[in-house]
């Protein structure tokens, strides 16, 4: 009996294990490198740490947002991917702040070339008053009243649902579109801290 071509060499790990070793490397590395674009480009989870957005939007509540349909921006580049679509009044959306250093979330209630007026926390585009089903006021009254001004093109105002607690367009001005990072789609997560519960009926709520 041959048992050379059997053996293998004292400290030398089998040909077929360096193998799967190296195909579990690749696996991790190759999956590493899909999540990153994916996070990058695709979707992204973002959690709500203040209540600007409330009854929509809860503290708590853990979202996925849709890169993508904006046009994503191409990681170390920058560039943008061409978008599906531009944003549309009622989309909730997150952008980078243009007084701050973090992510915001607030819907878009006018865009560019509309003129936005707010009356006694009514909300005019145009002229003519904006039904709104999400508003919410909580908190200290105050900017209920703002305009008439014009968008410009390439920029939107935003609003938060709960008016009377939300630094939006009406402190800091129009948003240019190239802050948008996406529009918010679903909560996969909603989480209760004075309670510490998750609130399981919000999981999976399609946002509008």
């Amino acid at each position: 009996m041959v048992m050379a071509s059997a053996a293998t060499k004292k400290g030398q790990a089998p040909k077929g294990k360096k193998s799967l070793v190296r195909e579990y490397a690749e696996v991790i590395v190759v999956s590493l490198v899909l999540a990153f674009f994916v996070r990058a480009m695709v979707v992204q989870a973002f959690r709500i740490p203040t209540g600007s957005m409330e009854e929509t939007l809860l503290i708590g509540d853990y979202l996925l947002v849709n890169k993508f349909l904006y046009g994503a921006r191409i990681p170390f580049l920058s560039a943008r991917l061409p978008a599906i679509r531009s944003p549309h009044r009622g989309d909730i959306i997150v952008f980078r702040s243009p007084t701050q250093n973090k992510d915001f979330i607030k819907r878009c209630v006018a865009t560019g070339g509309e003129i936005i007026e707010l009356r006694d926390n009514v909300v005019y585009i145009d002229g003519e008053p904006l039904e709104e089903f999400y508003t919410h006021f909580v908190g200290r009254p105050h900017k209920g009243n703002f305009g008439p001004v014009k968008v410009p093109k390439g920029y939107v105002f935003v609003l938060g649902d709960n008016r009377n607690n939300s630094q939006d367009s009406r402190y800091w001005g129009m948003l240019d579109i190239e802050r948008i990072k996406g529009k918010a789609m679903v909560l996969y997560f909603s989480w209760n801290a004075k309670k510490h519960w998750p609130r399981w009926a919000r999981i999976g709520r399609i946002l509008h």
